[in-house]
C-alpha cells in the first residue's frame, strides 16, 4: 500500500507539472543573475511554441530600445512628412531594428523549460550570455564604423559627385545600422554605456542633402501623351527622395543640371474582346543621362494596362495609375540607382517599352 501511495504521488506530481514549478516563470531566475544575463520567459500550449515566445520576450528588449533611437534617425531616411515618407521610413526603421536584433538572438539559448500538468501550459526560459552578446556585437560595431571611416574620407576627397553621393549615402545608411547595433550593445552591457562614434547621423544626412540640393541636380523631361501631369508626379517623387529638381519641357533648364531624366510616355486604346470594357495599353521609356557626357547611366521602362466602361475612363485610370507608379516606385529605382544602391541597366529591351508606331499597340 505505501510504495502504491507512493507511485501514485510521483505520478500526480508529474502530471501537474513535472516538478515544483521554477522561479524564473515568475520572473526571478536566480541561476541566471542580471548582472551576467539576459532572460526572457514564453509560453504556449506546446514546448515550440513557448520558446519561440521566450526567444521574442528576449528580442523585444532590445527592439524597445532601439525604437526610442528611431527618431534620431528618421531625417536621414526621406526628407518629406506626408504619408509615403513616413511609410518608407517605418520600413526602413524595422528593417534595421530587425538586422541588429537577429544578431543579439545569434547568442539566445533556452537555459529552462516546464510544463504545468494543471494548466496544460509550457513555459520556456531564454538566455542570453552579456559577455558572449557583448563580443559579438562589439565586433559588428567596430567593422561598421571601419566602414563608416572609409566612406566618409572618400567622400570628402573625390571629385566625382556621383562617386561621392553614393559614398555618403554608404557611410549614412551603415552608420544608422551601426547605431541600432550600439544601442543593443548598451542594452547588453549592465553599465549601460555604448562606443562613442566619430560621425552623427544627422551631419551626414545634411552633408548629403547639402550637397544634393547644390551640386547634383535634376532635370525631368517628358515627351508623349500627357507629358505634363506624369512629369509632374516623377518631379514630385524625386523630391521626396531629397534630389533638387527642375521640370523641363526642351528648353535651356537642362543646362543648369547634372542628370536629365528623359522619357516618352504612350497611351494607346487596344481592341479586346470585350463587350462590356474599354481598354488602354500605357507604356513609358526613360532614361538617364549623364549631362556633361551626354552618356546613358541608367534606363528603364514600364507598362500595363487598364480598362474601364469607357474609352476616355480607361485612359483616366491609366493616367492615375502612371502618376502613382511615377512618384513612388520609379522615383525610387531612379533614387537607388544614382544612390548606387540598385543599378539600372543602361539600356532596356522589355516588352513594356513604347512602340515607335501607333499601329503596333493593336492587338
Amino acid at each position: 500500500m505505501l510504495c502504491l501511495c507512493y507511485l501514485i504521488g510521483v505520478s500526480g506530481c508529474a502530471w501537474f507539472g513535472g516538478k515544483d514549478k521554477p522561479e524564473w516563470v515568475d520572473g526571478r531566475a536566480s541561476r541566471y543573475p542580471p548582472s551576467q544575463y539576459l532572460t526572457g520567459v514564453g509560453r504556449g500550449e506546446n514546448r515550440s511554441t513557448a520558446e519561440n515566445q521566450a526567444y521574442a520576450a528576449v528580442a523585444r528588449i532590445f527592439k524597445v530600445e532601439v525604437a526610442a533611437q528611431a527618431k534620431d534617425w528618421e531625417a536621414y531616411l526621406v526628407t518629406e512628412h506626408d504619408e509615403v515618407a513616413r511609410s518608407e521610413r517605418r520600413l526602413t526603421i524595422d528593417h534595421v531594428t530587425k538586422v541588429s536584433t537577429d544578431k543579439v538572438l545569434e547568442n539566445v539559448n533556452i537555459g529552462d523549460a516546464w510544463y504545468d500538468g494543471g494548466t496544460k501550459v509550457h513555459y520556456a526560459l531564454a538566455v542570453v550570455n552579456r559577455s558572449q552578446a557583448e563580443a559579438s556585437v562589439t565586433d559588428k560595431v567596430v567593422g561598421l564604423d571601419r566602414e563608416i571611416d572609409a566612406d566618409t574620407v572618400e567622400a570628402r576627397q573625390t571629385t566625382d559627385k556621383l562617386a561621392k553621393v553614393r559614398a555618403l549615402r554608404r557611410a549614412g545608411r551603415n552608420l544608422v545600422l551601426r547605431e541600432a547595433y550600439n544601442t543593443d550593445l548598451r542594452v547588453i552591457r549592465s553599465s549601460g554605456q555604448g562606443i562613442p562614434s566619430t560621425y552623427r547621423v544627422g551631419e551626414l544626412s545634411g552633408e548629403l542633402a547639402q550637397f544634393l540640393s547644390s551640386n547634383l541636380g535634376l532635370t525631368v523631361q517628358f515627351s508623349g501623351d500627357h507629358a505634363e501631369p506624369i512629369q509632374r508626379a516623377l518631379a514630385q517623387g524625386l523630391i521626396r527622395e531629397g534630389f533638387h529638381v527642375t521640370a523641363d519641357k526642351g528648353g535651356g533648364d537642362a543646362e543648369s543640371s547634372e542628370l536629365l531624366v528623359r522619357g516618352m510616355t504612350r497611351l494607346i486604346p487596344i481592341e479586346v474582346q470585350d463587350p462590356h470594357f474599354r481598354y488602354v495599353r500605357w507604356c513609358s521609356d526613360l532614361e538617364i543621362v549623364e549631362r556633361a557626357t551626354q552618356r546613358v547611366v541608367g534606363a528603364m521602362a514600364r507598362g500595363g494596362k487598364e480598362g474601364h466602361l469607357t474609352e476616355r475612363e480607361a485612359t483616366a485610370k491609366a493616367l492615375r495609375v502612371i502618376q502613382q507608379e511615377f512618384s513612388s516606385d520609379v522615383a525610387q529605382a531612379i533614387a537607388a540607382h544614382i544612390f548606387g544602391e540598385v543599378p539600372l541597366p543602361a539600356t532596356v529591351s522589355m516588352p513594356a517599352g513604347c512602340p515607335r508606331e501607333a499601329s503596333a499597340g493593336k492587338r
